[in-house]
Order: structure tokens, then sequence, then C-alpha cells
């Protein structure tokens, strides 16, 4: 063990932080750390909070794998428990561990990631005594069974908030575990606008496009099934093409096959896990989201500020983020057919995706960098500590 919106109201939105008598001090519970959307938007947030106003402490539900040292902030307390599972009896010996490290580090607010760390960390942070209990849904709840609805609801009254990174996040929860909605709020996700400032814009001087790229966790709901069923319906008309698909997932075998299956192993390459995303994306020309449900993808941002031309499922934030034939082309979930049409938009019409990969670069640059997602998490706590002090707790 190492010890190391948006629908908020408008004033907590914009409100600039104020100073403390002494940094708001906030711990994060998540499973582990790995290379996927929430976990880098995580990591991120810690590595740029301003210290002056938040003391972030970082604890791991299991946090022994190789990978998830490995990504280990270095200038923040790191607290792994070890617990693989919340049935083994030696987790009530974790809980313990948990409780005090949050008395002793005096936390203010303990903010929970995933199922397992979120019914854990509730029920420990409650006893522990910490006055602000935070869950977090980047997601539309596709995986939600009716246990999970149901122990959902049952941690809404000791929950002081939910945070969701999209509208549409927000709306399922409402939906599904009915908790207050003045308790859940919408803090958008940000990207790293600088790590892709190097890549070209697309220009004429480059097609015709005929390099797709995909960045995905290769599981079920990402729909890359579907986009090898549209590219086996252009492979004829596009000889010339070429799908790369960058990510790891349990579904690697099943997409193997199929790409077997459909003769495409020439046209359609699974890249595994790629740690250079700016490098993969300067190497094509066309991305695709074909993904069955969806929070605010943090690969959307990425790509938009990459300034490719994308074509993206109308789930979940998609179309929050792109405007159809202005900054993308959105086609419906579970549709190789629409899939396929709006590729070949894009591949028989340079002067579109041209246009759509600009206006998409400008948008996230507008209003979802890393610095302003920050920030809004800054308010957000110190507005937490404020009102704390201002009932005496």
């Amino acid at each position: 063990m190492t010890v190391e919106s948006a629908r908020a109201p408008v004033n907590q939105q914009h409100q600039i932080p104020t100073r403390t008598a002494r940094p708001v001090r906030i711990c994060f519970l998540i499973d582990e750390l790995a290379q996927a959307g929430t976990e880098s938007q995580l990591l991120a947030l810690i590595r740029h909070l301003d210290r002056s106003l938040v003391e972030p402490h970082l604890c791991l539900l299991r946090g022994d794998s190789e990978e998830s040292q490995r990504l280990e902030p270095g200038d923040c307390p790191v607290l792994r428990l070890g617990a693989r599972s919340l049935k083994h009896p030696r987790t009530i010996l974790k809980a313990w561990q948990f409780a005090r490290y949050l008395r002793q580090q005096r936390i203010d607010i303990l903010q929970l990631y995933f199922p397992d760390s979120t019914y854990f960390g509730a029920l420990v942070g409650m006893l522990a005594g910490v006055r602000h209990l935070i869950r977090t849904r980047n997601n539309l709840g596709h995986w939600l069974t009716p246990v999970h609805r149901w122990l959902g609801r049952l941690l809404n009254p000791i929950t002081t908030l939910t945070i969701a990174n999209c509208e549409a996040a927000r709306q399922a929860l409402l939906e599904s575990e009915k908790p207050q909605p003045d308790r859940v709020v919408v803090v958008e996700n940000g990207v790293d606008l600088e790590r892709f400032e190097h890549i070209p814009t697309l220009t004429p001087t480059r097609p015709p496009f005929r390099r797709l790229g995909v960045i995905a966790n290769l599981r079920p709901v990402k729909g890359l099934d579907i986009l090898v069923e549209s590219t086996k319906q252009l492979c004829t008309a596009f000889p010339d093409m070429t799908v790369r698909i960058a990510g790891e997932g349990p579904s690697r075998d099943e997409l193997q096959r199929q790409i077997s299956g459909m003769g495409l192993q020439n046209i359609v390459t699974l890249c595994g896990s790629v740690s250079d995303i700016p490098g993969f994306l300067s190497e094509v020309d066309i991305t695709v989201q074909p993904s069955r449900a969806e929070g605010m993808s943090n690969a959307l941002l990425e790509q938009m500020a990459s300034g490719r031309a994308i074509i993206a499922t109308s789930v979940g934030a998609n179309a929050r983020l792109l405007s159809h034939e202005q900054s993308g082309l959105l086609v419906p979930p579970e549709d190789p057919h629409q899939l396929a049409r709006a590729i070949q938009r894009f591949l028989t019409n340079p002067s579109l995706a041209i246009r759509c990969a600009t206006h998409a670069r400008a948008s996230v640059r507008a209003d979802h960098s890393r610095q302003a997602m920050v920030r809004r998490f800054e308010a957000l706590y110190t507005n937490l500590k404020r009102r704390q002090h201002q009932f005496g707790a």
C-alpha cells in the first residue's frame, strides 16, 4: 500500500471560486486506473486542480494491477485498498482502513466512480462522517439491472449530489433512480487542446479521403460490429479505403472473426491499445463513433480537437457536440446502411468533410477546453465547502 452543467444553477456554473481558510479536501474513489474515458478525465482533473483551492486525494478500491499503478498521479496522495470483491470477508477490514484514512485526512468531499466503488464508498464515507458524498454518472446507464437501480435509489438520501457529464446522462439517471432533480448536475468533459494543436486540419490538397479511424474500447456498446457491416457494403466501391480501430476489450476475438468472415482483413485493422492518440488521429481523415449508447464521449472531443471529419451515432451527448452537416454527420444507432451512406458522403465529397472538420475544431476550442472543465469542478467543490461553513458544520 502506498499513501502517497449544463443544468446546474447559473450561479453555480459561473461563480468564481473564493479562497477559504484551507483548501477543500476531496477524495476520489474509483475501482482502479486504466486508459479509458472516465479514468482519463479523472486523472486530468487531479493534475490541473488549483491546489490552493482544492487538495485532491485518490483512493483505488483495487489498484494492484501494473497498469493502474503505472497511471497513478505523482502529485497526489494515493491509497490502494486491494479490495478485489465486495463479498470477501476481508473487505470489512478494507472499509475500516478507508474510514480511518478519511477521518485522519479530514476529507470534506468523497466523489465516487463506478458501481463497486460507489456502493463501498457511500456507506464508509457516511460512517466516517464525510460531509458531502458525490456520485458520478458518465453514461446513460445502459448496463443497469433492477438491482443496480434499487441500490441507486437507496443511496439518494445520503448523496449530496450526482454529477453527470451530459444532459442525456442526467435525464437517464432521473428516470431510473428518481433522485431529486436539483441534486443531479451536469459538468461537461473537457479536452487538452494543446495535445492536438500540431495536427493540420484537412485541406483540399489531401483528397481522396480514404483513411477511417475509430477510438473505442472493444465492447458491444461501442457498435463496432455495425461499422464492420457498413465497411462490407462500401469495400467494393472503395477498395482503397482503410479502417483502423484503436482500443482493446472483451469483444476483440468476436470482432476479428467478423472481419475475417467478411474478407475484410486487408481493410479493417484492430490496432490494440494506442497511447499516442494525437499521432493516431493525425494519420486518419475520417473518424467514426458507431456507439449504441454514450455519455459525453472523450474520444469524440479529441477527434473534434484534431480537426477530423466525424461521423457519430445520435446517442447521448453526440448531438449536443456535433451539428449535423455543419460539424459532422449524425446517424441513428444500430443502422449499418445509414452509417455506410454517411461514410460514403465524406468519401465522395471532400469539401463537406473539410467544412465539418474545420467547424468541429472551432467548436471544441470555444466550449470544451480542459481548463474550463477544471474551473467548473473547482467552483462546484468550493461552493459545497462554503455552504458547509454557512450552516455551521
